[in-house]
């Protein structure tokens, strides 16, 4: 069973609670307007990868660096569920946590009887719905970018959570591979990266 993936990152502290592996799908059906990451629409993009194959990346970094869960992104999760949800199957037997987010309302997956759909809703601990919302975006909460999306709290693991969110910031990773490229993950401001990353003239910072 295979998946097509944006990216796996092995290690990340922004992408959910504690420390996680997260992997980004490859295609959206639901495209929202204002999106961030709208180069992981084209389902006909990105990079297959076996479940197994992800499943030993995401062994190999709980035991290499303590993550306590993996997080699915997109893209969007939901229309690759049936490989998702095998995926989370597995990493949850090795007592791992599984967070998924999904611009569709938990509501309408519920009521589509859509097998493959169900099966990913029943082994994610932590389900966070909704569309992106561009004339709604907040980010006072961690992880999501519209005033719109919901915490889903499907099993007790993330339950203490609920009363705690506004006490968890949202932050970002930066990293510099050897080849000069940059990535970041995690949830800000298009602002803030600018700050960080263009002087006031929208010149990389070091580059003038």
């Amino acid at each position: 069973m295979k998946l097509t993936i944006h990216r796996f990152l092995p290690l990340t502290t922004v992408e959910g609670p504690g420390k996680r592996a997260c992997l980004w799908v490859q295609g959206c059906s639901i495209r929202c307007k204002g999106c961030a990451v709208p180069w992981t629409w084209d389902k006909n993009k990105g990079e297959e990868k076996t479940v197994q194959e992800l499943f030993i990346e995401i062994e190999k970094s709980k035991r290499e660096n303590g993550i306590e869960g993996v997080t699915f992104l997109g893209g969007e999760p939901f229309d690759q569920a049936l490989p998702l949800a095998k995926l989370a199957s597995m990493v949850k037997e090795i007592g791992l946590t599984v967070m998924t987010f999904t611009g569709y309302l938990y509501e309408d997956i519920v009521s589509s009887n859509n097998k493959e759909q169900i099966e990913l809703l029943k082994v994610t601990d932590l389900l966070i719905d909704g569309p992106f919302v561009k004339e709604k975006i907040d980010l006072s909460r961690p992880w999501i970018g519209s005033s719109n999306q919901r915490y889903h709290f499907l099993t007790s693991r993330y339950e203490h959570l609920r009363d705690q969110l506004s006490t968890i910031p949202n932050r970002i990773e930066v990293r510099l591979s050897p080849d000069g490229s940059i990535s970041v993950n995690g949830m800000a401001m298009l602002d803030s990266l600018g700050e960080i990353f263009f002087d006031e003239e929208y010149e990389i910072k070091g580059k003038k």
